[in-house]
């Protein structure tokens, strides 16, 4: 769930809940009750899941932990890209093979279709826009790495790139100092994520699918030929678990997620309106999803309302005085790479988690050694198609119209423990570490 720091500068709350007239909270589970599937999660995987399984005529209880669109599903980038691995191309090759490769290259378009479709049949507006993405080079020596990137994925997936020199970025609307260069991808589209979101959850009650909010799974135990999901004031028993929880899963809900994940932060500013004079001044005009090269990326977009959308990895530790460092560092890098708005006010900022696995690619697929309790997790920032999809396939899985071995083999492997899971964020602070001095 991304969750809005608070400082005398910004708004309380996300851009996206601002962006809504209502949120609708669902009631809590109060009492017992029995269900075919019980979900564990209300967020584009476990909603999507529910959706595919309600209207296969099955019944379904959706847990959430707090109501839909109060996690990272509503309150992330808006970016419905390629992605949902930190394995680029060549080492999913090495690792899967090409075939492998290609076919998990055309599942994250299928997810990015899937999405763009939803939207249409339900004539949802979301804020669309973007046509692609664009990796910008952040350093002069990166614009070679982009052009071989643009070969490699021309000559081995047929995916047609377009590599922009300085000058075509500066023509072109994206004007920076520290944007040497970049490749789009014809790929993906913008969206106000909050909005999809809150249409998918409509669509499961539609659908006859149950959501519960303020209602945390605190543990998953046997009973009988059923699951039992405990909660605060009730449980559920199912004969089948979807778990879907992704960066705020509990890891003792079952036992067999302890360590397995690593939740990474993520933090999100927006800006006030900016005048075509400020956009002009500063020479970023286009609207397409943008990112630059560094391993510590930064991810941005202008908004159809002019605001400016600003995020950056790093962030660790969720107490007051880190949430705080992180912020002024992303409003520090804000200014760095757009100077000509260090006036522009921030209006909103929050913070979230992405969920990381020790393979680097998400897991669909039924647990081990537990009979009937599937996992669809690990997007490492990228969710919103990988997700979506991957609701809808787990779904086949549950209901036995799908294979195992019908999904790219990337999203076959359960999930690896990390070594000390205990220690997790402390090495993860020294690759920050390096990662940092990477990136100079």
């Amino acid at each position: 769930m991304l969750q809005q720091s608070r400082t005398p500068r910004e708004t309380i709350g996300s851009y996206w809940e601002a962006s809504v007239d209502h949120v609708r909270q669902d009631r809590q589970l109060i009492g017992n009750a029995h269900f075919d599937v019980a979900v564990i999660g209300a967020g584009y995987a476990g909603l999507s899941a529910a959706l595919k399984l309600a209207k296969s005529g099955l019944s379904i209880g959706v847990l959430e932990a707090e109501h839909v669109g109060f996690g990272a599903s509503g309150r992330n980038g808006g970016f419905c890209c390629l992605g949902g691995t930190k394995l680029d191309a060549r080492q999913l090759i090495r690792r899967f093979g090409l075939d492998e490769a290609r076919k998990f290259a055309a599942y994250q378009v299928a997810g990015i279709n899937l999405v763009a479709q939803r939207l249409e049949n339900w004539g949802v507006d979301a804020d669309c826009h973007s046509k692609g993405e664009i990796c910008l080079a952040h350093r002069p020596k990166d614009l070679a790495s982009l052009k071989e990137e643009a070969a490699f994925l021309k000559d081995n997936f047929g995916i047609r790139t377009r590599v922009l020199g300085k000058s075509e970025l500066d023509s072109e609307g994206y004007g920076g100092p520290e944007f040497h260069g970049g490749l789009h991808m014809p790929y993906g589209f913008a969206l106000n994520p909050l909005k999809y979101l809150l249409a998918l959850g409509d669509q499961v009650r539609q659908a006859g699918g149950r959501i519960f909010g303020k209602s945390p799974v605190t543990g998953v135990n046997q009973d009988g030929e059923c699951w039992r999901l405990e909660t605060e004031h009730g449980y559920v028993r199912a004969k089948k678990i979807v778990l879907a929880g992704n960066g705020y899963a509990r890891e003792t809900v079952p036992k067999w997620l302890h360590g397995r994940t690593l939740p990474v932060m993520s933090s999100i500013q927006v800006t006030r309106p900016l005048s075509e004079g400020e956009l002009s001044d500063q020479g970023w005009t286009a609207d397409t999803m943008a990112a630059d090269t560094r391993k510590l990326l930064h991810y941005f977009r202008l908004l159809p309302d002019r605001r400016f959308l600003f995020g950056t990895r790093g962030g660790i530790f969720e107490k007051a005085p880190a949430l705080t460092a992180m912020q002024k560092r992303a409003r520090n890098d804000f200014e760095t790479m757009f100077p000509a708005w260090a006036h522009v006010e921030t209006e909103f900022a929050w913070h979230g988690n992405v969920c990381l696995a020790r393979n680097l690619t998400p897991f669909v697929g039924e647990v081990p050694r537990m009979d009937g309790i599937y996992a669809a997790m690990g997007w490492h920032g990228s969710g919103i198609a990988m997700a979506s999809l991957s609701g809808e396939k787990i779904a086949g899985l549950v209901t036995g119209s799908l294979r195992r071995d019908d999904l790219p083999s990337p999203l076959q492997i359960p999930f690896r423990k990390f070594p000390l899971p205990a220690f997790r964020k402390l090495y993860l602070q020294g690759a920050y570490w390096i990662y940092g001095w990477l990136d100079r």
